[in-house]
């Protein structure tokens, strides 16, 4: 009567569950979500920048804008920056209005924007690679995030210590039921993390001013998930 008790109120708790299903539930059990969660400080970068030109021409604004990426692209490569880790194939080309009260548009030319996005994996280069970009006609920067080149091991640590954190708790709740965990119904997984969920900030300054310093990152947190349904018995 006591084991039926308990397998009625344990059931009914987690009804909605997503790992429940009609008519596989009839024994007693336990619903656990394990939480794992490491940190690592990122030891790379990626960093779009971007070229936007508005010239008479189309020709003319593509050419501003090419001359300035390919002048980038220069500086990279004496920089170290291996062409694989430069992404700048692509360019958008608009033509530019103006609209004068009760008349037709008149065409005051054209706009070209051209975008890179740069893999730095010598953070001690990335304010060199900031001010040579600016240097070479860059005049955006769009976007700077901080990445560790270990994800796959970061994320792999966080799985593991989901799964410790789902056992700790299944064991905790069935001894408080005065209960056993006698082992693992049903186990279910989805990787859906983003590539790099992170908790990043910029410093303000380094203790000795060292401008640098100042674009160095926080620490990059990875977290996994797992839920777990495990058998219990009182023996």
């Amino acid at each position: 009567m006591k084991k039926t008790l308990l397998a009625a109120l344990l059931s009914t708790q987690f009804l909605l569950s997503p790992l429940a299903s009609a008519g596989d539930m009839d024994f007693a059990h336990i619903e656990t979500m394990g939480v794992g969660e490491v940190s690592a400080t990122p030891d790379m970068a990626n960093v779009q920048v971007e070229v936007t030109t508005t010239e008479r021409s189309a020709k003319e604004a593509k050419q501003v804008s090419d001359k300035a990426v390919a002048s980038l692209l220069r500086r990279l490569e004496k920089n170290g920056v291996e062409r694989k880790d430069i992404e700048s194939a692509n360019i958008s080309l608009q033509p530019q209005y103006r609209y004068p009260k009760d008349s037709a548009p008149l065409l005051t030319g054209y706009r070209a924007s051209r975008t890179v996005s740069i893999v730095i994996t010598d953070l001690d280069n990335l304010n060199t690679v900031l001010d040579g970009a600016l240097e070479d006609g860059i005049n955006r920067i769009n976007n700077i995030s901080m990445q560790v080149s270990n994800l796959t091991a970061l994320k792999e640590k966080a799985r593991e210590a989901a799964i410790k954190d789902a056992i700790a708790k299944g064991e905790s709740l069935a001894k408080g039921f005065g209960q056993k965990v006698k082992g693992v119904y049903k186990i279910r997984y989805f990787d859906s993390s983003p590539a790099y969920p992170m908790e990043t900030r910029m410093l303000a300054m380094s203790a000795d001013n060292r401008v640098d310093e100042s674009y160095k990152g926080g620490q990059v947190k990875v977290e996994d998930r797992v839920e777990v349904i495990f058998k219990i018995s009182e023996d």
